[in-house]
């Protein structure tokens, strides 16, 4: 088993370029949704503010 996660000797490389592409989906997908969430907060305003009109 413990071949299998040295990898030759590469392993560190390896399994740290998983983690990273790991790390950065999960950024990625924080950021959206945090945008999606002010994008949709600013659509409420503009559509209660052309109501009032």
């Amino acid at each position: 088993m413990s071949d299998f996660f040295a990898m030759n000797g590469y392993g560190f490389y390896i399994w740290g370029s998983y983690g990273l592409a790991l790390l950065i989906a999960i950024v990625e997908t924080a950021m959206v949704r945090h945008k999606r969430k002010i994008t949709l907060q600013q659509l409420r305003l503009m559509r209660d503010a052309g109501e009032e009109e």
